[in-house]
């Protein structure tokens, strides 16, 4: 439960972000313990916008603020 409220609002802030955005949700089988987000652009390229492999413990610090990631969908997109 902990990931799914934290996927959420992290695609909030990327929907708010950026207007007309699609976000997914675990397209694919998660990897256990995980929590990751990534752009996938157009041209079928994928970037990392933020990993928590390897992050932790404490659990907490698995997961990104979404401001974070709207930063780094910025960069990525500029």
């Amino acid at each position: 439960r902990v990931y799914g409220r934290n996927a959420a609002a992290v695609s909030e802030a990327l929907r708010g972000a950026v207007a007309h955005l699609p976000v997914e949700i675990n397209p694919r089988q998660p990897r256990r313990n995980s929590f990751e987000v990534s752009l996938v652009k157009e041209d079928g390229s994928t970037v990392e916008l933020w990993s928590g492999i390897g992050k932790g413990p404490p659990r907490k610090l698995k997961f990104p603020q979404p401001e974070a990631v709207v930063e780094a969908l910025k960069k990525s997109l500029a």
